[in-house]
């Protein structure tokens, strides 16, 4: 057996999580994006475990002869995690790692994703979070930026079983349930619009047109005879038949004397 072939272990039945197996994905800005998934093996699989332990420690070894100038690093990174514990920032592992060993592999280049019959997987719709599969995984020692370590490289993927989503996915008829509206969905009120006014209150007016008056009602009295209009700045108009009050007659002004003539007739 070659050195390739102890570094190198294909799990039992495991699940996946934070699955980027189509479109390389990158943690952080910056970061080169790479395939990569987050591999829970269940602490009941004990025979993964172990040889997962063999290829990490023939990592190690590769990486005392060949990367880390003859010594193995004082502290070095660990690609394997206890999902009972917390993670290398200190934080709690997510419920779904309860009970298994966790460890994320990735790959500059795509990996093999096949079914069961090892038939290709075409539609990506069937690999996600939460399914179960084996994987293939070669662990490699590293020295970069400071870090030295083991890391877990992703090999081909074989799909063995759908699983409960993980990360918040849903199906379609959760999302939207039998008759097009999901949880919480309430129909938009109708918008209220002339349409919907009663017309004893509202009537309907054509443009250019007087108003229409509601069944029941009168319309105002519009001016005619004897109800004459008035414009503004205009003198009242007399109906017909009517007759204006009666004016006094202006005093006759005597054109010398400048004084009312007497009789109120010029000239008598």
């Amino acid at each position: 057996m070659n050195q390739v072939d102890v570094t190198a272990v294909t799990t039992g039945q495991v699940r996946l999580s934070f699955v980027h197996l189509f479109q390389p994905h990158a943690n952080q800005p910056g970061q080169e994006p790479k395939y990569s998934t987050t591999i829970l093996i269940p602490k009941t699989d004990v025979a993964t475990k172990q040889r997962i332990d063999a290829a990490v420690q023939a990592a190690f070894n590769k990486g005392v002869a060949a990367t880390w100038g003859g010594a193995r690093p004082p502290q070095p990174k660990m690609p394997i995690w206890d999902g009972d514990g917390v993670r290398q920032n200190g934080d709690a592992f997510g419920p779904e790692c309860r009970g298994h060993w966790v460890l994320t592999a990735s790959s500059k280049q795509q990996q093999a994703i096949v079914d069961a019959n090892l038939n290709p997987i075409i539609n990506q719709s069937e690999v996600y979070s939460g399914i179960f599969a084996r994987v293939n995984i070669n662990f490699f020692p590293y020295s970069a930026n400071g870090n030295r370590g083991v890391g877990a490289g992703l090999g081909p993927v074989q799909k063995l079983s759908d699983g409960e989503p993980l990360g918040g996915r849903i199906s379609a008829e959760q999302a939207f349930g039998g008759n097009g509206g999901g949880v919480g969905f309430v129909p938009a009120p109708a918008p209220q619009g002339f349409n919907q006014i009663p017309p004893q209150q509202y009537p309907q007016q054509g443009y250019g047109q007087a108003p229409q008056q509601p069944y029941g009602q009168q319309p105002p009295a519009q001016p005619g005879y004897g109800q004459p209009q008035q414009g503004y700045g205009q003198a009242p108009q007399q109906g017909y038949g009517q007759q204006p009050p009666q004016q006094p007659p202006a005093p006759q002004i005597d054109p010398i004397t400048g004084k009312p003539l007497p009789g109120g007739v010029w000239g008598i």
